[in-house]
């Protein structure tokens, strides 16, 4: 059975035992929701991870990191250095998004190493290993997709990305409305391109009882992709993006009939006064289950930034009720990013992530930032370092501006350090009664 399946019948599986105790929440609450559709668990049976993750309502938010060889740069070790530096900082799930080199291989290799949920978009290797035939994406067989999709849940991926709202009747709304960025997701992208070649509906929404029929079978999690999402912020929530989450929506409640976990992708490009609005929409159309945003980002042009545009897009998306956030790295629209991009687009994430929680008044969270406000009172420094989202950076500013004279204190404040000074001047026998 499926995770949501045991949820319907009242049965608690190892992995909601799991969520429910790293998320400090009621077992039977969670039972309830994973019975609802309104949170999933993406645990494949097939390869269990050592950290099962939770991710919709009532938990906290989670962060996803992007990795993956491109055509250009195709060095498995380089990506394997990437996740372990996304689990050191703390990312929750990690996605394989290659397109370079021997990407069933990498995969496994990936999928062998990593100790949280892994996912994958299957268009890219059937797209890549039909041009590798020296033939075009028009010529993409959709009976390879769905080997391939087949392939990737044996294996043990616990989420794909399937581009299934996509459909003749979004690409007319998209060519009758115009827009300056058209499609910029890829998956969206090569499945457009053959549909318009082919005149045909897309494999993906046409066999969708297939699609089940794999996914049920492994327990794999459908991430309902956004082929249409905006790819700049003029192009946001309008007509054929919301005709694509008007499908989802429909989707979804085919899914759940079947016992089969979902999740909705949400745009990537978003103004900051329409992000809210997105949520509602997404929550409202496709009945409360989990949302997993790409950023948003606030802004275009914040090239070598875009991380802080995404923390900025993520931080009031989350505190709208998104539920799962993709990262975005400083290399994003600009290059394949490396090792330290990684770190940083996953830390940026986590601090949306984690204000957002807050502002959500999530429990787990406010106790964190409690002890923290309690360890700078106390001017606990080594404290202060294992709390913070990135301890490593946080100590390394620690070590090379150690104090000289106030060792209590830090080389900004020094001898006027205010925690300090209140704290000496409230010990004066004067002020006791004043406590």
């Amino acid at each position: 059975m499926t995770q949501i399946e045991m949820a319907r019948k009242g049965i608690m599986s190892d992995e909601m035992k799991r969520v429910a105790s790293s998320e400090g929440v009621d077992p039977q609450e969670l039972l309830g929701l994973v019975a609802q559709g309104k949170i999933a668990i993406p645990a494949n049976r097939n390869k269990i991870k050592t950290d099962v993750k939770g991710v919709g309502k009532g938990l906290l938010i989670k962060v996803n990191a992007n990795i993956g060889t491109s055509a250009d740069q195709a060095d498995l070790d380089r990506e394997l250095a990437k996740l372990t530096a996304s689990v050191e900082a703390g990312a929750d799930t990690v996605m394989d998004l290659s397109t370079g080199g021997d990407i069933a291989a990498i995969r496994k290799d990936i999928l062998d190493a990593t100790p949280i949920p892994l996912g994958t978009v299957p268009i890219y290797q059937a797209a890549i290993e039909t041009t590798r035939q020296d033939r075009g994406i028009v010529d993409l067989d959709p009976e390879l997709l769905f080997d391939i999709i087949e392939q990737q849940a044996e294996e043990g991926v616990d989420f794909v990305t399937v581009h299934c709202g996509v459909t003749l009747r979004a690409l007319e709304r998209l060519r009758n409305q115009g827009r300056i960025m058209d499609i910029v997701s890829r998956g969206g992208a090569f499945l457009a391109t053959w549909m318009l070649s082919k005149n045909r509906e897309n494999p993906l929404y046409e066999q969708y009882d297939r699609l089940l029929d794999i996914a049920y079978k492994h327990d794999m999690t459908l991430s309902l992709g956004d082929g249409l999402r905006p790819g700049c912020l003029a192009d946001a929530t309008d007509h054929a993006q919301v005709e694509e989450l008007i499908t989802l929506g429909e989707l979804t409640l085919r899914a759940w009939e079947r016992n089969v976990q979902v999740m909705i992708e949400g745009p990537g490009h978003v103004p900051l006064d329409q992000i809210q609005t997105n949520i509602q929409l997404q929550k409202r159309l496709c009945h409360e289950a989990p949302f997993y945003v790409l950023g948003p980002l606030v802004t275009d042009i914040a090239s070598g930034y875009d991380h802080i545009a995404c923390a900025i897009g993520g931080a009031i998306a989350g505190a709208a009720g998104a539920d799962f956030l993709c990262y975005v790295t400083p290399a994003e629209h600009l290059a394949l990013p490396g090792v330290d991009d990684v770190r940083e687009g996953v830390i940026a994430s986590k601090i949306a992530a984690h204000a957002a929680d807050l502002a959500r008044g999530n429990g787990k969270a406010w106790e964190l930032d409690m002890a923290m406000a309690t360890a700078r009172k106390n001017l606990d420094w080594e404290k202060q370092i294992a709390l913070s989202l990135d301890s490593r950076k946080a100590e390394r500013y620690r070590s090379e501006s150690a104090p000289k004279a106030e060792e209590e204190a830090c080389t900004m404040c020094g001898p006027y350090c205010a925690i300090k000074i209140v704290r000496e001047y409230f010990k004066k026998p004067d002020l006791q009664g004043c406590a």
